[in-house]
């Protein structure tokens, strides 16, 4: 291959393509959007093609199914978790950026970036489950934290008694945890100062700091 071949730019998609691309990201926003309003049983493909101005015959020409849909919305994010990860400053301890997947986990939920969660509803968890890609992903993003995991738990920052898959899940847990949703029902604590208390809750616990004069002795 000469090198002019070699270094030859990318073709540029054509309009149609690019159009193509575009509705597809804005079916993938709807259909987070309603999977937080509605749910995963209750939405039908009808209510995403309603939500995004389109005929439901064109929708069904990006994915073939709801649980196509839906699987393609969780991945996105998986992805996008990834990709979170991957941009905090390597030079960081471990278990700081820990704490930051978890702030900016968080923060996605609060500006409405996580769908319907896999774990409120058997039907979604087991259609997930039966999607390679979506398998695939997830595991791929564990096996991320839980080398941050263990760096953290080298550096001693976590605590080494504990097992790596409990702090895995654990983890999991706090990023899923509906405490977040209520107390910003509640609307008396500031979206920031929720999420700072919950990352400080899940790294630190809730009880008094050894420093303090009230904590209790052993």
């Amino acid at each position: 291959m000469s090198t002019a071949l070699a270094h030859r730019p990318p073709a540029r998609k054509s309009f149609r393509e690019t159009q193509f691309e575009v509705r597809e990201e804005a079916i993938l926003d709807a259909t987070n959007r309603l999977l937080a309003i509605k749910g995963y049983e209750p939405m039908a493909m009808d209510d995403i093609a309603a939500e995004v101005g389109i005929a439901k015959g064109s929708l069904y020409k990006h994915f073939e199914s709801k649980d196509a849909l839906v699987a393609a919305v969780m991945i996105r994010l998986l992805k996008r978790t990834r990709e979170a990860l991957a941009a905090l400053p390597i030079q960081a301890p471990a278990g700081e950026r820990l704490a930051s997947l978890l702030r900016w986990t968080l923060n996605e939920r609060l500006a409405g970036g996580v769908p319907h969660l896999p774990s409120t509803s058997q039907v979604l968890r087991d259609s997930l489950l039966a999607n390679r890609k979506y398998v695939d992903e997830l595991l791929q993003l564990s096996d991320d934290v839980s080398e941050l995991i263990r760096a953290a738990k080298a550096e001693g920052t976590l605590r080494a008694d504990l097992d790596d898959e409990f702090i895995l899940y654990t983890f999991y847990a706090r990023s899923c945890d509906p405490t977040l949703d209520f107390l910003r029902l509640g609307g008396t604590i500031p979206d920031a100062r929720i999420v700072e208390q919950m990352v400080a809750a899940c790294f630190g616990g809730i009880g008094p700091s050894p420093q303090t004069p009230d904590a209790p002795r052993p």
